[in-house]
């Protein structure tokens, strides 16, 4: 393993992405309540693992009674993210959020059921969210490393304030427009009818190929080649994922999550992202406004203006494309199973194609 040096964001180079402010620390977490946690695992013996587990919690324990709102959107279904067509039937978020890789997402998600067990969720069933994007081409991901007790200590370890980026938690292993890549999150806030609301995204980025790479529109990708910077060119050039996860104050109703989720649809493609074959790119947003009980026959709720939700649309998209390029700036040079090396995105070769 190369020797990790200090994560940097977009911002520390001096790179602003967008027309929105963010929140306080430029995450999904500057959404009140909720909070990030990870486990990761690196390891050369006795086989090579470079994989974890993300967990998202809406809000804290009372979430397993206290349902959000949600919805999902599929721009690209080559993936897996589990409660999907409940989300769709009901539009009830009741458990914390988990991303993986492809080959551990039963498992992480029977460990959500277990730690509502474990709490003494008064739910009758579990149908959670877990989702995933493939490490193995870094990690022998064929070995099902990844156990119940990595993602009950991701789940247990989730706080708020600035949350790590990068080579973490399920994005551990990771590629990203044929860069390292991995976990990255960022957050925007508008000003609708006098309140100020915010949006934050988390992604899982493990898409794209080198050339479509840009960064605030410069093609980046095309700058920084591999004759530059070796490629993990062995791998097909369209494979890979993304997950993206939103969250918003905003008090929106189930469809309103929906086409929230959508827009991150926008922010993936201003980064390069265009929904490949191989791709799956699959994004769920929530909202904390409304606070469903399980134990109320008639729950009263707000919802936000239809013709409000323009702002939270772009809010949705820039965050999405911020924090894509803050897990791409975060990663680190990674090596991995039989000697492979995906490279990090060069900082001084990305502030040069910036400026041209």
């Amino acid at each position: 393993m190369n020797k990790p040096l200090p994560a940097k964001r977009l911002r520390d180079l001096g790179i602003t992405t967008g027309t929105l402010p963010t929140g306080l620390w430029n995450a999904i977490t500057d959404v009140p309540g909720v909070r990030v946690g990870y486990a990761s695992l690196v390891q050369n013996t006795p086989y090579v693992v470079r994989t974890g587990v993300t967990a998202v919690w809406p809000r804290g324990p009372e979430l397993w009674g206290e349902y959000c709102f949600a919805g999902v959107h599929s721009f690209n279904g080559c993936g897996e993210m589990t409660g999907m067509a409940w989300l769709a039937e009901q539009g009830l978020l009741g458990a914390p959020i988990c991303i993986t890789n492809t080959y551990s997402t039963g498992l992480v998600r029977d460990a959500i059921c277990a730690l509502a067990v474990r709490e003494g969720a008064t739910q009758p069933f579990h149908l959670p969210v877990a989702a995933e994007t493939y490490d193995g081409w870094l990690s022998e991901s064929e070995r099902f490393p990844v156990s119940t007790a990595l993602a009950l200590a991701a789940l247990d370890s989730a706080t708020s304030g600035p949350i790590a980026e990068g080579n973490v938690g399920g994005g551990t292993g990771m590629i990203c427009h044929e860069f390292k890549g991995g976990t990255g999150t960022a957050s925007r806030q508008v000003v609708e009818a006098g309140a100020t609301y915010t949006v934050g995204a988390l992604v899982q980025a493990n898409y794209g190929s080198r050339s479509h790479l840009r960064v605030d529109g410069v093609p980046v990708g095309r700058a920084i080649g591999p004759d530059r910077v070796p490629s993990h060119r062995t791998m097909p050039r369209e494979a890979g994922s993304i997950i993206v996860v939103l969250a918003t104050d905003a008090p929106l109703l189930p469809i309103q999550c929906q086409r929230l989720a959508r827009r991150a649809t926008t922010g993936l493609a201003w980064v390069g992202g265009h929904g490949a074959n191989g791709s799956g790119d699959l994004f769920i947003a929530f909202s904390t406004a409304n606070r469903i009980r399980q134990a109320d026959a008639v729950s009263a709720v707000q919802m936000l203006a239809p013709s409000a939700m323009s702002s939270l649309f772009l809010a949705a998209a820039e965050a999405t494309e911020e924090a894509i390029l803050n897990a791409l700036c975060a990663a680190q040079t990674m090596t991995g199973r039989d000697g492979r090396t995906v490279y990090a995105l060069p900082h001084d070769l990305l502030l040069a194609a910036m400026q041209g």
